[in-house]
Protein backbone atom coordinates (compact mmCIF):
# COMPACT_ATOMS: atom_id res chain seq x y z
CA UNK A 1 0.00 0.00 0.00
CA UNK A 2 1.35 3.40 -0.99
CA UNK A 3 2.56 5.66 1.78
CA UNK A 4 0.24 8.52 2.74
CA UNK A 5 1.10 11.97 4.07
CA UNK A 6 -0.63 14.79 5.92
CA UNK A 7 0.03 18.51 5.95
CA UNK A 8 0.24 19.99 9.47
CA UNK A 9 -0.32 23.73 9.94
CA UNK A 10 0.10 25.72 13.17
CA UNK A 11 -1.08 29.32 12.72
CA UNK A 12 0.35 31.92 15.09
CA UNK A 13 0.14 35.70 15.26
CA UNK A 14 3.68 36.13 13.87
CA UNK A 15 4.46 32.97 11.92
CA UNK A 16 2.66 30.01 10.40
CA UNK A 17 4.52 26.75 11.02
CA UNK A 18 4.04 24.06 8.37
CA UNK A 19 5.13 20.47 7.86
CA UNK A 20 4.63 17.51 5.56
CA UNK A 21 4.40 14.45 7.77
CA UNK A 22 4.15 10.74 7.02
CA UNK A 23 1.27 8.76 8.52
CA UNK A 24 3.88 7.17 10.77
CA UNK A 25 4.79 10.59 12.22
CA UNK A 26 8.10 11.07 10.38
CA UNK A 27 8.55 14.70 9.32
CA UNK A 28 9.50 15.01 5.62
CA UNK A 29 10.06 18.76 5.92
CA UNK A 30 9.04 21.56 8.27
CA UNK A 31 9.22 25.28 7.58
CA UNK A 32 7.67 28.64 8.45
CA UNK A 33 6.06 31.54 6.62
CA UNK A 34 5.18 34.99 7.92
CA UNK A 35 1.60 35.50 9.13
CA UNK A 36 0.12 38.22 6.93
CA UNK A 37 -2.21 40.17 9.23
CA UNK A 38 -3.30 42.68 6.55
CA UNK A 39 -7.02 42.82 5.80
CA UNK A 40 -7.78 40.80 8.97
CA UNK A 41 -5.70 37.82 7.85
CA UNK A 42 -7.71 37.29 4.65
CA UNK A 43 -4.72 36.02 2.63
CA UNK A 44 -3.50 33.43 5.19
CA UNK A 45 -5.23 30.33 3.68
CA UNK A 46 -3.94 31.26 0.19
CA UNK A 47 -0.43 31.87 1.54
CA UNK A 48 -0.52 28.44 3.24
CA UNK A 49 -1.58 26.52 0.15
CA UNK A 50 0.85 28.38 -2.15
CA UNK A 51 3.72 27.47 0.18
CA UNK A 52 2.57 23.85 0.59
CA UNK A 53 2.16 23.43 -3.20
CA UNK A 54 5.77 24.50 -3.77
CA UNK A 55 7.03 22.00 -1.17
CA UNK A 56 4.93 19.16 -2.64
CA UNK A 57 6.52 19.89 -6.01
CA UNK A 58 10.00 19.87 -4.44
CA UNK A 59 9.36 16.43 -2.91
CA UNK A 60 7.61 15.07 -6.00
CA UNK A 61 4.38 14.43 -4.09
CA UNK A 62 0.93 14.41 -5.70
CA UNK A 63 -2.27 15.56 -3.97
CA UNK A 64 -3.56 11.98 -4.21
CA UNK A 65 -0.82 10.93 -1.78
CA UNK A 66 -2.14 13.33 0.88
CA UNK A 67 -4.74 12.35 3.47
CA UNK A 68 -5.60 16.02 4.04
CA UNK A 69 -4.63 19.21 5.82
CA UNK A 70 -4.84 19.71 9.59
CA UNK A 71 -4.62 23.21 11.02
CA UNK A 72 -4.48 24.79 14.46
CA UNK A 73 -5.69 28.35 14.97
CA UNK A 74 -5.08 30.62 17.98
CA UNK A 75 -8.65 31.16 19.10
CA UNK A 76 -12.05 29.57 19.53
CA UNK A 77 -12.76 26.97 16.85
CA UNK A 78 -15.97 25.14 15.99
CA UNK A 79 -14.40 21.79 15.19
CA UNK A 80 -17.55 20.40 13.54
CA UNK A 81 -17.45 23.09 10.81
CA UNK A 82 -13.78 24.08 10.88
CA UNK A 83 -14.80 27.72 11.38
CA UNK A 84 -12.68 29.98 13.59
CA UNK A 85 -15.24 31.86 15.71
CA UNK A 86 -12.71 34.36 17.07
CA UNK A 87 -8.93 34.67 16.70
CA UNK A 88 -8.18 38.08 18.20
CA UNK A 89 -4.45 38.20 17.34
CA UNK A 90 -5.16 37.57 13.66
CA UNK A 91 -8.39 39.51 13.24
CA UNK A 92 -10.57 36.53 12.29
CA UNK A 93 -14.22 36.42 13.22
CA UNK A 94 -16.46 33.59 11.96
CA UNK A 95 -13.68 32.71 9.52
CA UNK A 96 -14.40 29.54 7.47
CA UNK A 97 -10.80 28.26 7.57
CA UNK A 98 -11.50 24.58 6.76
CA UNK A 99 -13.74 25.49 3.80
CA UNK A 100 -11.16 27.90 2.40
CA UNK A 101 -8.32 25.36 2.70
CA UNK A 102 -10.49 22.66 1.08
CA UNK A 103 -11.43 24.95 -1.83
CA UNK A 104 -7.80 25.92 -2.42
CA UNK A 105 -6.31 22.44 -2.13
CA UNK A 106 -9.09 20.08 -3.17
CA UNK A 107 -8.20 18.09 -0.04
CA UNK A 108 -10.13 17.42 3.17
CA UNK A 109 -9.25 19.92 5.90
CA UNK A 110 -9.78 19.70 9.65
CA UNK A 111 -9.25 22.58 12.10
CA UNK A 112 -8.93 22.85 15.88
CA UNK A 113 -7.61 25.23 18.52
CA UNK A 114 -3.80 25.56 18.69
CA UNK A 115 -3.57 24.31 22.29
CA UNK A 116 -5.62 21.22 21.38
CA UNK A 117 -3.37 20.31 18.46
CA UNK A 118 -0.27 20.80 20.63
CA UNK A 119 -1.82 18.37 23.15
CA UNK A 120 -2.48 15.85 20.35
CA UNK A 121 1.07 16.21 19.06
CA UNK A 122 2.62 15.67 22.49
CA UNK A 123 0.38 12.67 23.03
CA UNK A 124 1.15 11.07 19.67
CA UNK A 125 4.92 11.48 19.47
CA UNK A 126 5.99 13.38 22.60
CA UNK A 127 5.73 13.23 26.37
CA UNK A 128 2.15 11.92 26.47
CA UNK A 129 3.15 8.51 25.11
CA UNK A 130 -0.39 7.97 23.74
CA UNK A 131 -2.17 8.29 27.06
CA UNK A 132 -5.94 7.79 26.97
CA UNK A 133 -6.49 10.62 29.45
CA UNK A 134 -4.16 13.62 29.46
CA UNK A 135 -4.04 17.30 30.37
CA UNK A 136 -1.57 19.50 28.49
CA UNK A 137 -0.79 22.98 29.81
CA UNK A 138 1.26 25.43 27.75
CA UNK A 139 2.66 28.31 29.79
CA UNK A 140 3.93 31.14 27.64
CA UNK A 141 2.61 34.65 27.00
CA UNK A 142 -0.74 33.17 28.05
CA UNK A 143 -1.77 29.80 29.48
CA UNK A 144 -3.13 27.33 26.94
CA UNK A 145 -4.81 24.05 27.72
CA UNK A 146 -5.68 20.89 25.84
CA UNK A 147 -7.51 17.90 27.30
CA UNK A 148 -7.64 14.36 25.93
CA UNK A 149 -10.26 12.06 27.42
CA UNK A 150 -10.81 8.47 26.30
CA UNK A 151 -8.29 9.05 23.51
CA UNK A 152 -10.08 12.05 21.98
CA UNK A 153 -9.32 15.73 22.32
CA UNK A 154 -12.22 17.50 24.08
CA UNK A 155 -13.65 20.44 22.14
CA UNK A 156 -17.06 20.96 23.76
CA UNK A 157 -20.24 22.34 22.20
CA UNK A 158 -18.58 25.36 20.58
CA UNK A 159 -14.85 24.76 20.78
CA UNK A 160 -14.18 26.21 24.22
CA UNK A 161 -13.44 23.09 26.29
CA UNK A 162 -10.05 22.75 27.96
CA UNK A 163 -9.39 26.50 28.19
CA UNK A 164 -7.51 26.04 31.47
CA UNK A 165 -5.96 29.50 31.21
CA UNK A 166 -9.42 30.99 31.69
CA UNK A 167 -10.35 29.21 34.90
CA UNK A 168 -11.06 32.00 37.41
CA UNK A 169 -8.50 31.88 40.22
CA UNK A 170 -9.04 35.37 41.74
CA UNK A 171 -12.59 36.71 41.66
CA UNK A 172 -11.37 40.31 41.84
CA UNK A 173 -8.06 39.73 40.06
CA UNK A 174 -6.20 41.47 37.24
CA UNK A 175 -7.91 42.09 33.88
CA UNK A 176 -7.52 39.31 31.30
CA UNK A 177 -7.47 39.58 27.48
CA UNK A 178 -10.73 37.62 27.42
CA UNK A 179 -12.51 40.63 29.00
CA UNK A 180 -12.93 39.09 32.45
CA UNK A 181 -10.81 39.37 35.59
CA UNK A 182 -8.65 36.97 37.58
CA UNK A 183 -8.16 34.19 35.00
CA UNK A 184 -5.32 31.72 35.61
CA UNK A 185 -3.24 33.29 32.87
CA UNK A 186 -3.24 36.66 34.67
CA UNK A 187 -1.20 34.92 37.40
CA UNK A 188 0.66 31.93 35.92
CA UNK A 189 1.68 33.08 32.41
CA UNK A 190 4.97 34.83 31.62
CA UNK A 191 2.91 38.04 31.36
CA UNK A 192 1.34 37.36 34.78
CA UNK A 193 4.72 36.69 36.38
CA UNK A 194 6.10 39.95 34.95
CA UNK A 195 3.01 41.85 36.16
CA UNK A 196 3.57 40.60 39.73
CA UNK A 197 7.29 41.43 39.53
CA UNK A 198 6.55 44.98 38.35
CA UNK A 199 4.04 45.41 41.18
CA UNK A 200 6.70 44.38 43.71
CA UNK A 201 9.17 46.90 42.28
CA UNK A 202 6.53 49.67 42.23
CA UNK A 203 5.58 48.87 45.84
CA UNK A 204 9.17 49.56 46.90
CA UNK A 205 9.89 46.01 48.15
CA UNK A 206 13.56 45.25 48.74
CA UNK A 207 14.37 42.97 45.81
CA UNK A 208 17.05 42.39 43.18
CA UNK A 209 14.25 42.82 40.62
CA UNK A 210 14.45 46.58 41.21
CA UNK A 211 18.11 46.56 40.14
CA UNK A 212 17.26 44.51 37.05
CA UNK A 213 14.42 46.87 36.15
CA UNK A 214 16.67 49.92 36.52
CA UNK A 215 19.39 48.28 34.42
CA UNK A 216 17.24 46.86 31.59
CA UNK A 217 14.09 48.99 31.73
CA UNK A 218 12.02 45.83 32.10
CA UNK A 219 11.80 42.47 33.89
CA UNK A 220 11.27 39.07 32.24
CA UNK A 221 9.76 35.90 33.70
CA UNK A 222 13.22 34.33 33.31
CA UNK A 223 14.65 37.12 35.51
CA UNK A 224 12.17 36.20 38.24
CA UNK A 225 13.11 32.49 38.16
CA UNK A 226 16.84 33.27 38.12
CA UNK A 227 16.50 35.77 40.98
CA UNK A 228 14.51 33.24 43.02
CA UNK A 229 17.21 30.60 42.41
CA UNK A 230 19.81 33.12 43.64
CA UNK A 231 17.87 33.58 46.89
CA UNK A 232 15.81 36.74 46.24
CA UNK A 233 12.91 36.55 48.71
CA UNK A 234 10.35 38.51 46.66
CA UNK A 235 11.08 36.51 43.48
CA UNK A 236 10.72 33.27 45.47
CA UNK A 237 7.40 34.47 46.82
CA UNK A 238 6.15 35.18 43.26
CA UNK A 239 7.16 31.67 42.09
CA UNK A 240 5.45 30.15 45.16
CA UNK A 241 2.27 32.06 44.35
CA UNK A 242 2.40 31.07 40.66
CA UNK A 243 2.97 27.36 41.33
CA UNK A 244 0.33 27.28 44.08
CA UNK A 245 -2.38 28.85 41.90
CA UNK A 246 -1.39 26.75 38.87
CA UNK A 247 -1.34 23.57 40.97
CA UNK A 248 -4.83 24.35 42.28
CA UNK A 249 -6.24 24.95 38.77
CA UNK A 250 -4.67 21.76 37.37
CA UNK A 251 -5.92 19.75 40.39
CA UNK A 252 -9.46 21.00 39.72
CA UNK A 253 -9.21 20.11 36.02
CA UNK A 254 -7.79 16.70 36.96
CA UNK A 255 -10.83 16.01 39.13
CA UNK A 256 -12.94 16.12 35.96
CA UNK A 257 -10.59 14.13 33.71
CA UNK A 258 -8.56 11.82 36.04
CA UNK A 259 -5.50 11.92 33.72
CA UNK A 260 -2.52 9.56 33.71
CA UNK A 261 -0.31 12.33 32.26
CA UNK A 262 -0.08 16.06 32.89
CA UNK A 263 2.20 17.59 30.25
CA UNK A 264 3.70 21.02 30.97
CA UNK A 265 5.09 22.99 28.00
CA UNK A 266 5.65 26.53 26.74
CA UNK A 267 8.50 28.98 27.36
CA UNK A 268 7.97 29.18 31.14
CA UNK A 269 8.43 25.39 31.40
CA UNK A 270 12.10 25.96 30.49
CA UNK A 271 12.53 26.72 34.21
CA UNK A 272 12.42 22.90 34.55
CA UNK A 273 12.46 21.48 38.08
CA UNK A 274 12.32 24.97 39.59
CA UNK A 275 8.75 25.08 38.23
CA UNK A 276 7.82 21.39 38.18
CA UNK A 277 8.82 20.41 41.75
CA UNK A 278 6.75 23.09 43.58
CA UNK A 279 3.97 22.67 41.01
CA UNK A 280 3.71 18.95 41.74
CA UNK A 281 3.74 19.72 45.47
CA UNK A 282 0.86 22.21 45.08
CA UNK A 283 -1.06 19.74 42.87
CA UNK A 284 -0.69 17.01 45.49
CA UNK A 285 -1.91 19.42 48.18
CA UNK A 286 -5.15 20.20 46.29
CA UNK A 287 -5.90 17.00 44.32
CA UNK A 288 -7.79 13.97 45.58
CA UNK A 289 -5.10 11.47 46.67
CA UNK A 290 -6.41 8.82 44.25
CA UNK A 291 -6.23 11.30 41.33
CA UNK A 292 -2.75 12.35 42.41
CA UNK A 293 -1.62 8.70 42.60
CA UNK A 294 -2.68 8.13 38.98
CA UNK A 295 -1.13 11.27 37.51
CA UNK A 296 2.44 11.72 36.29
CA UNK A 297 3.81 15.23 35.62
CA UNK A 298 6.06 15.41 32.53
CA UNK A 299 7.75 18.22 30.62
CA UNK A 300 6.67 18.58 26.98
CA UNK A 301 9.21 17.17 24.51
CA UNK A 302 8.30 18.44 21.07
CA UNK A 303 8.76 22.19 21.54
CA UNK A 304 7.61 24.19 18.51
CA UNK A 305 6.89 21.02 16.52
CA UNK A 306 3.99 19.91 18.76
CA UNK A 307 1.44 21.94 16.80
CA UNK A 308 2.25 20.74 13.28
CA UNK A 309 2.57 17.14 14.50
CA UNK A 310 -0.78 17.38 16.31
CA UNK A 311 -2.43 18.95 13.25
CA UNK A 312 -1.22 16.03 11.12
CA UNK A 313 -2.50 13.61 13.75
CA UNK A 314 -5.89 15.35 13.60
CA UNK A 315 -6.06 14.38 9.91
CA UNK A 316 -5.02 10.81 10.68
CA UNK A 317 -7.47 10.52 13.60
CA UNK A 318 -10.38 11.92 11.63
CA UNK A 319 -9.83 9.35 8.90
CA UNK A 320 -9.73 12.01 6.24
CA UNK A 321 -8.99 10.29 2.97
Amino acid sequence: MAEKYAVGVDIGGTTVKLAIIKETGDIIEKWEIKTNLEDNGASIPGDIWKSVSRKLETHGLRSSELLGIGAGAPGFVDKSTGDVAVAVNIGWKDFALADKLEQLSGLPAVVDNDANIAALGENWLGAGNQAENLIAVTIGTGVGGGIIANGKVISGVNGTAGEIGHITVETDGAPCNCGRNGCLETVASATGIVRQANQSVESGHKTVLTTLFEKNGKISAKDVFESAAAGDRISSRIIERVTDVLGLAIANAATVVNPSKIVIGGGVSDAGEQLLIPLRKAFDKYALPRISDGAEFVKAKLGNDAGVIGAAYLVKQNGKA
